[in-house]
């Protein structure tokens, strides 16, 4: 099975999975088609997280993750658009020759890249409807997208989408390898487009980017063991919460009830309070086994009071991302996210390669107490965080969503619907959710939650302290998450969310 946001690349995925192709082939296939697809959310210029396990016992992840340019401007305060605000390379071509060489080590993958880039050739050659999503993004920048040079000759907002640009770029790919992205005669067009719109990155840093292997960090949660990515990703929060979770009854607590959703969002801002320390731990020490501490998660706990919300100021990040995953014949298994960073990235698009470039040097502080702080050769903290949960040493679920700060919190739900309830992946996909903190439309510290869970819901939480916003069912600002589940009697059932115009498919 494959799930991905948009049906288009859940079929290329899907068609590699039908010519035996294992699950990180299937993921390259279709995360390739969404860098054409959904260029709102991911592509060329953005990075890419994966987590990777099979039955054998396996465990991996890739942090595809860019780092920032070497020679730095003197900056009082990172733009969250524009020039200034590309300030780290794009790791995710480099992600998929590392899966690549994993997949043919470890799982017989036999499949080439130029194989794996033909449909997401197709796609930006010959065009395709423009999506929903694509549609509501473009629209919702209408008023920033002419300060954008480059941007609406580009990009349409209805009809089909071609990119040729990018289509000779995905071939040159295709034919030179996944370096010629950093090191070939490619990199050197894209680091001119990057230095002529005054970006600071250059050719030597493209050269000096890659993904790296590294193993996962984990806990376990009702007899699944929850694996995600390790620091400057914020997977070890969602861990957290799912922690401080774990001293609570949650199978006796009605997952539609305002106390389900009080205990989520209150165990939320305890793991939260130890987010802003998350940073590269190539630069700054990382407390993972401290923040996963059992005694550390049970007072986080038992800080929370069941009856009454505790005040909440936070930064809130913005960011959009697409979601991922497969499983193969042999229940080889890749989580996935990639992603741009904000929707649109940097709004800098690079000369005549069609690539758009991330905005993931907004993620940095120029505060010099801040872990996070700016320096050259240093990788941002990190919202991507997907997860593969295993049960038994073996993968049961994959998951994980778009949204920035959203993704711990729209996983929390999912989880405990999965886990604690049973929910099978479209019914925990489709039941409401919240978001706690400021976004691009609303800068209060509030609590955000669709209007289906009712007004009974509602009140309550507003009774119990929380500043309670309504927003619409399904929004889009609730994130765009996926998740596939491997049953014991062999069958594997899964979803897109349907606030995407994605979908599962099943071989």
């Amino acid at each position: 099975m494959v799930t991905t946001p948009h049906h288009t690349a859940s079929e290329a995925g899907a068609k590699v999975l039908r010519r035996g192709g294992t699950a990180i082939e299937a993921v390259i296939a279709a995360g390739a088609a969404l860098t054409v697809l959904y260029p709102h959310f991911c592509g060329l210029g953005g990075d890419a997280i994966w987590v990777l396990a099979d039955g054998s016992g396996r465990r991996q992840t890739i942090m595809g993750i860019g780092q920032a340019a070497e020679h730095l401007p003197p900056l009082d305060a990172i733009p969250q658009r524009g020039p200034l605000s590309a300030l780290t390379t794009a790791a995710l071509v480099d992600s998929w020759g590392e899966a690549l060489r994993y997949s043919s080590e470890n799982w017989q993958g036999k499949e080439s890249l130029a194989t794996l880039l033909a449909d997401a050739i197709e796609l930006a050659a010959q065009g395709f409807p423009v999506s929903q999503s694509q549609k509501h993004w473009h629209a919702f920048r209408a008023s920033e997208i002419p300060g954008w040079p480059g941007f609406e000759a580009h990009f349409v907002t209805q009809g089909i989408q071609r990119q040729p640009q990018l289509a000779a770029v995905l071939e040159r790919i295709a034919q030179y390898g996944h370096r010629e992205f950093y090191e070939g005669e490619l990199a050197q067009r894209i680091a001119n487009g990057l230095e002529a719109a005054r970006s600071p990155i250059r050719i030597g840093d493209m050269q000096k980017t890659a993904a790296r292997m590294v193993d996962p960090i984990s806990m376990v949660y009702r007899g699944v063991e929850l694996l995600a990515p390790p620091p400057p990703s914020q997977g070890v929060t969602t861990l957290g919460i799912m922690g401080v979770l774990s001293n609570f009854d949650m199978a006796n607590v009605d997952p539609s009830s305002a106390q389900f959703y009080h205990l989520c969002v209150e165990a939320v801002k305890q793991a939260f309070l130890d987010r802003g320390t998350i940073a590269d731990p190539d630069f700054v020490a990382q407390a993972c086994y401290y923040w996963l501490n059992e005694t550390v998660l049970s007072r986080k706990a038992a800080a929370i009071d069941r009856h009454m919300a505790l005040p909440w100021p936070d930064t809130h990040r913005t960011g959009d991302t697409v979601y991922l995953a497969a499983v193969d014949n042999e229940g080889r298994c890749a989580s996935v996210l990639q992603s741009t960073y904000y929707d649109w990235g940097s709004g800098v698009l690079l000369g005549d390669t069609g690539i758009l470039w991330q905005n993931r040097g907004a993620a940095f502080s120029t505060d010099p107490a801040s872990p996070n702080v700016l320096a050259p050769g240093k990788r941002p903290f990190y919202t991507l965080n997907p997860g593969i949960g295993l049960r038994d040493g073996k993968p049961h679920l994959l998951y994980g969503t778009q949204g920035a700060d959203g993704q711990p919190q729209t996983l929390t739900l999912l989880l405990s619907r999965l886990i604690d309830h049973g929910f099978d992946p479209l019914s925990a996909l489709s039941a409401p959710r919240f978001l706690l903190g400021r976004t691009f439309s609303d800068t209060r510290d509030n609590l955000k939650i669709e209007n289906s869970v009712g007004d009974g819901v509602m009140e309550a939480l507003h009774v119990m302290g929380h500043e309670t916003i309504a927003i619409p069912a399904l929004s889009a600002l609730a994130g765009q998450a996926g998740v596939i589940r491997l049953n014991t009697d062999g069958w594997i059932d899964g979803a897109h969310d349907p606030r995407s115009d994605g979908c599962a498919v099943g071989i």
